[in-house]
């Protein structure tokens, strides 16, 4: 108890206070409801590390008993009492199995429908009927069918109808009303030869194939190896963890989820199903749900050193230092002094990021999130964020851009579940920036809007919001003007917006194509210089800068454009056609004056 209090009270501590200078009041390691620490989510980075932590351990799979042929063993019956023999197995034919409580499985949510097993039963009674053979639980005995085939039948009936939904049914043929088999593996059936949508293979539930290429079945074979040896344990968890281990080792880190997540389904209150499932989750680049997993399996395992040692890591990599320290302390053999030391140094990084910023050194602090990121903060949103502030502070929009493409991509509702609504919020207003200096006027839209509904009152919030809502409507405007032909008025639409962001280059890239409109090369050679200044690959604006520069005889200026764009896009005629224009008559000019 004492240490769980303790890791409580260290879960809840604020992280290096980074986002307080950042975004004001708050920083992104706002406080959260505990009840955050108990679940996961979905978040994309890399994870070169998870690899070496990972458990495995091996148990015996366990087996489910046959039920007894005691169909084999009916007695024969007097000819005067056949009809009323007869009308007693169709009353108990008529007997409906008792449906399951939902105590009775730990993951009751992914039992089979049960009106589909009735109707799987009926479909049954129907077919002993017509072939007179007597079945062991409804025809000739007073027994029902047991709960545990219900059950069992009802789970992989489930993760059949998945599977389909996920990948389709090509690959996969049931075999009974309990079996799935993959294609390549049908035994002795015919394979060769055409198989038409809708044949049956001996029983009346059985599934159409549609037969494709044998390559198709090859792809779907491999993809529906870990669901087909999934269905083999009979559920087992031990079982199942191990074929995730397998799965892991060999890189498949997508089947070794799946596989972790059924184990845990079974046995839920199993840390190491939840640690193994973090180092998943971690290799997918899903990191905080990796973190969340983590946390539930300490919850479950207060003193479970590897989970901690896998949670230090993981806080490290956020840039949550104390929290880091906190962890790799309570990771007994797992842990060395090279990781505190590790997770010290990035906090001396991180604490020159806050001094830089609240000087407002955008250049210094360009350089110290970059070495933040380099000793292991490197799927911190909020170092990101920081790199990203300062470009566009310094007007380099194109690497603004780069960096904030280079952070991990997390889900919306994990973000703010893990970060709090208005930690997230300040992160969602430095990339809605990005994205209006680069141009996406949609996606800038929707992100400030969506930090305005996290953070309402920030101050930031509602400036970038009005900054983004006027440029978007000078841009819409200025475009259906230029459809029309009226080049001045949309010149005048594009400079409306270019005065709420002076250096947005799609605005002033489209304000140079209506001076060229107009006839004004030299205006529209400043427009789009000014548009390359702050996105130097911006590949509309060197083209429409060469071809000004051309009409007004500038050759030299206009070869050197065209041959930046040639080498980006080589295939382009319109390029290779003015390059080659641009050449001659330069060396008309290099001829004449010679």
């Amino acid at each position: 108890m004492e240490a769980n209090k303790v890791a409580a009270a260290a879960e809840r501590r604020s992280g290096c206070g980074l986002l307080t200078v950042m975004f004001g009041r708050r920083g992104l390691w706002s406080k959260k409801s505990t009840a955050a620490d108990n679940g996961s989510q979905k978040s994309t980075s890399t994870a070169a590390t998870a690899t070496s932590n990972i458990q495995f351990t091996k148990s015996p799979g366990t087996e489910l008993k046959k039920p007894r042929d005691d169909h084999k063993k009916v007695s024969a019956e007097p000819v005067q009492n056949k009809k009323i023999q007869s009308q007693q197995n169709q009353n108990q034919r008529s007997v409906v199995p008792s449906k399951p409580s939902s105590n009775q499985y730990p993951n009751n949510h992914q039992l089979g429908s049960y009106e589909s097993h009735q109707q799987q039963q009926q479909q049954r009674s129907s077919y002993n009927n017509n072939s007179n053979s007597v079945d062991p639980y409804r025809g000739g005995g007073q027994r029902k069918v047991p709960r545990e085939a219900i059950g069992l039948s009802g789970e992989l009936e489930s993760m059949f109808t998945d599977h389909q939904k996920a990948r389709g049914a090509n690959g996969l043929v049931r075999a009974s009303s309990s079996n799935v088999m993959l294609y390549g593996n049908l035994g002795n059936l015919n394979q060769t030869g055409p198989v038409t949508a809708g044949v049956n293979y001996g029983n009346n539930n059985g599934y159409g194939v549609k037969r494709t290429t044998m390559a198709a079945a090859t792809k779907s074979q491999d993809q529906s190896g870990s669901l087909c040896r999934a269905i083999s344990t009979r559920m087992d968890p031990e079982t199942l963890k191990i074929m995730g281990n397998e799965d892991y080792k060999n890189g498949n880190f997508a089947e070794a989820l799946a596989l972790y997540d059924a184990a845990i389904a079974i046995d839920p209150n199993k840390a190491a199903y939840r640690s193994n499932k973090s180092a998943a989750l971690t290799a997918l680049g899903r990191i905080l749900d990796a973190v969340f997993e983590c946390r539930e399996a300490i919850r479950i395992e207060p003193y479970y050193h590897r989970a901690h040692h896998r949670l230090g890591n993981l806080y490290l990599r956020l840039g949550e230092v104390e929290k880091s320290i906190y962890h790799f302390k309570h990771s007994g053999p797992e842990a060395d002094s090279e990781d505190i030391a590790k997770a010290k140094t990035v906090q001396t990084k991180l604490n020159k990021c806050t001094e830089a910023k609240r000087l407002r050194d955008w250049n210094g602090l360009i350089t110290e999130t970059t070495n933040t990121i380099s000793a292991g903060a490197d799927a911190a949103p909020q170092v990101y964020a920081l790199l990203a502030e300062a470009l566009l502070k310094t007007h380099r929009h194109q690497e603004a851009d780069e960096a904030l493409s280079r952070c991990p991509v997390f889900d919306v509702d994990t973000s703010t579940r893990y970060y709090g609504p208005v930690g997230y919020a300040g992160f969602l207003v430095v990339r809605a920036q990005v994205h209006l200096a680069s141009g996406r006027f949609d996606e800038a839209v929707e992100a400030i809007q969506r930090a305005g509904k996290l953070d309402g009152n920030n101050r930031e919030v509602i400036m970038v919001s009005r900054r983004a809502q006027a440029v978007t409507e000078a841009r819409f405007r200025g475009n259906e003007l230029f459809k029309a032909g009226r080049f001045q008025e949309a010149c005048a639409a594009y400079g409306e917006g270019l005065d709420n962001d002076p250096r947005n280059s799609v605005l002033l890239c489209n304000r140079a194509a209506c001076r060229t409109k107009l006839g004004q090369f030299d205006k529209a050679v400043e427009d789009c210089t000014a548009a390359l200044s702050v996105r130097p690959g911006y590949g509309k604006a060197r083209l429409r800068r060469a071809d000004c520069n051309s009409k007004i005889g500038k050759w030299e200026l206009a070869v050197g454009d065209y041959e930046i764009l040639r080498k980006e896009t080589p295939e382009d005629e319109q390029v290779t056609r003015g390059l080659s224009e641009a050449q001659q008559q330069l060396m008309k000019r290099r001829g004449q004056d010679s």
